[in-house]
């Protein structure tokens, strides 16, 4: 019997029960969908905070102010604009493209009676490049604005929806209060879904009007002039800041430096154990349907017994016997990956274009890989569990098969 007549049998055979063989597939369908889908939310998990990280910029540096360490003194110092300027003002390598100080604060922000809290951000004009920002109305606030403490802000996408219905030109030239003072509104930055909640304005205004008037910063960003160049550019400005506030042991110091390149990884590390762990959980419904072809296999062969009998009497070896038998068994298995394949592939697409049109949710990314993989799996499975029932069919003696009832 050649590999078409085999086949031919197998299929025959499977049509003879039909109910029987379509439930044997379901398991199999399950588990290759689930896998290809499993792996497509994965992916679409991963490119969304890849896409989200990326756009802030993985070449940004930030330095706070540590909670825990303090220098040999007893006594943590604060981020302060000398600090900023011995940044700016190092001539050593890496070169640093930007150094920029960021004030906190929260605050409500008040137009004709319609009132929003937001985060303030008080910076200098080199934020909108430190940040990778962009504007949608407007201009933003200019270094003699900050060196003269201006009262004008920058409004992120949220408070311009919550004040101004969601439009930057009707929010353009207007007085809002922010505490107790009247800013005037200069510009409009274009969401970028991360800090959209946020008020932008000089660093000079937020200390004089709204935090108080000293020299600290809350943070202060650096721009690296490359993601090549980030870990020479942290150790720089360790050492700059370590110098400056008098510490001698990195243990002692009393700041903390990231950079979003080492969110980009410990993101990507993250997002790999959850796709790992999806493709495990689906890979025990891959399990389950292939003990289901161990079954219904077990069950032809006992059904078939006298016709085995029959063949290896009138001269079939117990190769074509094991041929047939597996052959069968990875019909059985492949169908049921294809199906698979259909509805998972059909699922991911489908989740894809759902995806689209809600934000806030991470459409699955569709891997060519993960569909070949649980296909051949599929396959192996076929093979696998369907190994033991062939090699049991195959060898039975002949005068054994003949006498099963």
């Amino acid at each position: 019997m050649n590999f078409a007549e085999a086949f031919h049998v197998a299929v025959r055979g499977l049509r003879a029960n039909r109910l029987r063989s379509l439930l044997t597939m379901l398991g199999i369908m399950i588990g290759v969908a689930a896998v290809i889908l499993l792996v497509a939310l994965g992916n679409g998990t991963s490119a969304r905070f890849n896409a989200q990280i990326t756009s802030l910029g993985t070449n940004l540096i930030g330095v706070l102010q540590s909670r825990g360490s303090v220098a040999a003194s007893g006594r943590s110092q604060p981020l302060t604009d000398k600090d900023v300027k011995g940044l700016q003002q190092d001539s050593q390598p890496p070169r640093l493209l930007s150094v920029t100080p960021v004030k906190q604060a929260s605050a409500v922000l008040d137009f004709q009676n319609s009132m929003w809290r937001t985060s303030i951000f008080g910076s200098s004009q080199s934020y909108l490049a430190a940040f990778h920002r962009t504007m949608a109305a407007g201009n933003f606030f200019t270094d003699g604005d900050v060196r003269t403490s201006t009262r004008v802000v920058v409004l992120g996408d949220k408070p311009v929806q919550q004040l101004f219905g969601g439009l930057p030109a009707a929010a353009l030239g207007q007085t809002i209060r922010i505490g107790r003072q009247q800013f005037q509104v200069v510009g409009v930055l274009v969401p970028n879904g991360q800090n959209d909640d946020v008020a932008v304005m000089p660093i000079s205004a937020t200390r004089n009007y709204l935090v108080g008037g000293d020299d600290t910063v809350d943070q202060i960003v650096v721009e690296a002039t490359s993601q090549a160049t980030v870990p020479a550019s942290m150790n720089k400005i360790t050492n700059v800041l370590m110098d400056r506030h008098k510490v001698n042991s990195p243990a002692q110091k009393d700041f903390e430096v990231h950079s979003n390149l080492e969110l980009l990884h410990q993101y990507t590390q993250l997002t790999d154990v959850f796709t790992l762990f999806l493709v495990a959980i689906a890979a025990i419904s891959l399990l389950v349907g292939g003990i289901g072809v161990m079954n219904i296999m077990l069950v032809t062969v006992t059904e078939r017994t006298r016709e085995i009998g029959i063949r290896k009497a009138v001269g079939a070896r117990r190769k074509a016997i094991l041929k047939q038998c597996l052959i069968e068994s990875t019909v059985l298995a492949g169908l049921g990956g294809l199906a698979g394949v259909v509805v998972g592939v059909g699922l991911s697409l489908a989740g894809k274009s759902v995806g689209a049109s809600f934000g806030q949710f991470a459409p699955p990314e569709l891997s060519i890989g993960s569909v070949v993989l649980a296909f051949t799996v599929s396959l192996g499975i076929g093979l696998f569990f369907g190994a033991y029932p062939a090699n049991r069919a195959a060898r039975m003696r002949p005068i054994d098969a003949l006498r099963y009832e």
